[in-house]
């Protein structure tokens, strides 16, 4: 058996360090928004030919219209956000695909233009954070009446502020590796990307819930006295289910993001630390603070 719990300083120093990197990223260099936030325009336009290189393409409109994100979209077409256009920089910019890239039998054909306002995405923004706040709070107050009948030697209300601390640990992190790409490799955070931190948030909770439920049958069983060597009883116990359990998702979300073209890459990689993470925490952050509480409240 494993002692988790007795090594616990290693943990908390480890998942210290990356928190505090990923919150230094975030303060430092902050996410980069997208249009779904700050506003912009998109573009989508097919090649009847042979698709152009999306560097080549992003050169060609940026020295015209300044910064762009060009994306592949199926076989054959391309996706070009930009600052928010005029009808006459729409325009301009068909004309610069046209001029550079109908060539015989080539064709650019116009699939979709959108443009999205900033106070749209302002109210997008809010949304997002509101969501966030709620479903925290509808995990302290599930996790709090689940737990009622086991409250010794901590109080139920822990496991719940505990399971969002953890929440928080790998949202954090997470949020902090899209924070460095941001600022070396231009990677913007959009909608998709609060779908997967929504997502991390649930299977995280999940993740640390299946802990804490073999907590409770074995404070049933077991003496709560031993309370410490009660959780890693638990925690080694649902190690293998863990594992198996995270790894037949991250398999699955690795291919998707080699493979499975630019507009889900980052969503996928997204979703791929934090569902690591949340396997990390439960065993690693969650279940070894519910000893480092008990024994702080028993000094007190």
């Amino acid at each position: 058996m494993i002692n988790f719990i007795g090594n616990r300083k290693i943990s908390y120093v480890a998942s210290g360090l990356l928190f505090a990197v990923a919150v230094f990223g975030l303060i430092a260099y902050g996410l980069k928004p997208s249009m779904d936030f700050t506003g912009g325009s998109v573009l989508e336009v097919s090649f009847t030919e042979e698709r152009p290189a999306v560097p080549e393409v992003r050169s060609a409109v940026e020295s015209a219209l300044g910064n762009a994100v060009v994306q592949t979209s199926g076989d054959v077409s391309m996706i070009v956000k930009t600052r928010f256009l005029s009808e006459e920089e729409h325009q301009q910019l068909l004309d610069i695909l046209r001029t550079n890239y109908e060539q015989g039998e080539q064709k650019v054909l116009e699939q979709r233009f959108e443009t999205i306002g900033p106070s749209v995405s302002a109210q997008l923004k809010q949304r997002s954070m509101k969501a966030v706040v709620v479903v925290c709070i509808a995990i302290i107050i599930f996790i709090a009446y689940s737990f009622r009948k086991v409250s010794k030697p901590i109080a139920s209300w822990k496991y719940g502020i505990i399971a969002v601390i953890a929440l928080i640990h790998d949202v954090t992190i997470t949020a902090g590796v899209f924070a460095f790409l941001g600022r070396f490799m231009n990677v913007e955070v959009d909608i998709p990307f609060v779908v997967a931190l929504l997502t991390i948030l649930g299977y995280s909770v999940n993740d640390t819930i299946v802990v804490f439920d073999r907590v409770r049958e074995n404070l049933i069983r077991r003496n709560a006295e031993h309370f410490d060597e009660t959780i890693n009883f638990a925690v080694n116990e649902t190690m293998a289910r863990s594992i198996n359990t995270t790894l037949t998702t991250l398999f699955p979300l690795a291919t998707l993001f080699f493979f499975g073209g630019e507009t889900i890459k980052y969503f996928s990689l997204a979703l791929w630390i934090g569902i690591f993470l949340g396997a990390y925490s439960s065993i690693f952050v969650a279940s070894p603070l519910l000893v480092t509480w008990n024994k702080f409240a028993s000094r007190r």
